[in-house]
């Protein structure tokens, strides 16, 4: 018998929704009150099959998962990594691929080589700050920037800096290169911690179809 309780979702606003819901459709996850673009509502329901969804900012997102405010939530491997709330990551949806990356001028390659001193801005504090202090053992001032960090090399304000990069265009227009990779970037499923067991073979079932879809 299927569980009366609502299995509830938190999908990043944006083109990250639209990727989500389409990949939870083909799984057999669909809201179609969420298709509806001129929608006023905050939460999506499809009552038929006791899904519940709402659209967040991607910080938030594991705010929400973390608190049982949603089971499921969806975003960036960036902000799962930035936020660091307790819960569970368990699916690579492999949309948005991209890679974390710390950038600057070339002349700024002999400061990482040699772990020097340096500046870094970012808008991911927390990243920079685990890259540089465990991985290379490597002192950093560590600033924190939430416009376009392009600018901190280019005005002095940093010797280099740690960001998501696509195609790597901006960089090359302003200059910088990519000197370091941190780590690929996707978007993830996370689930709650609590909801993974009281809610575990409707969650399973979920993962494995999606599994299915993303391939």
């Amino acid at each position: 018998m299927e569980s009366e309780r609502y299995l509830t979702f938190a999908l990043t606003k944006g083109r990250l929704a639209d990727q989500s819901l389409k990949l939870l459709t083909n799984a057999g996850f669909e809201c179609e009150e969420l298709v509806d673009q001129k929608s006023r509502k905050l939460v999506f329901v499809n009552e038929e099959k006791k899904l519940r969804f709402f659209l967040a900012k991607a910080p938030d997102v594991p705010t929400y998962v973390e608190y049982g405010v949603a089971d499921i939530g969806i975003t960036g491997k960036d902000t799962i990594m930035e936020e660091a709330r307790r819960v569970f990551e368990v699916l690579d949806l492999k949309l948005g691929k991209c890679r974390m990356c710390v950038c600057g001028p070339a002349s700024a390659r002999t400061l990482l080589e040699h772990h020097e001193l340096i500046r870094v801005a970012s808008k991911y504090p927390r990243i920079a700050r685990d890259y540089f202090y465990n991985e290379k053992y490597q002192t950093v001032d560590i600033i924190k920037l939430n416009g376009s960090v392009e600018l901190g090399p280019i005005v002095g304000l940093s010797d280099v800096i740690v960001d998501i990069v696509e195609t790597g265009g901006t960089l090359r227009e302003n200059g910088l290169d990519v000197l370091e990779e941190v780590c690929p970037i996707s978007a993830r499923m996370i689930v709650n911690q609590v909801s993974m067991r009281m809610e575990n073979e409707r969650i399973r079932e979920l993962i494995n179809r999606l599994r299915e879809v993303v391939g």
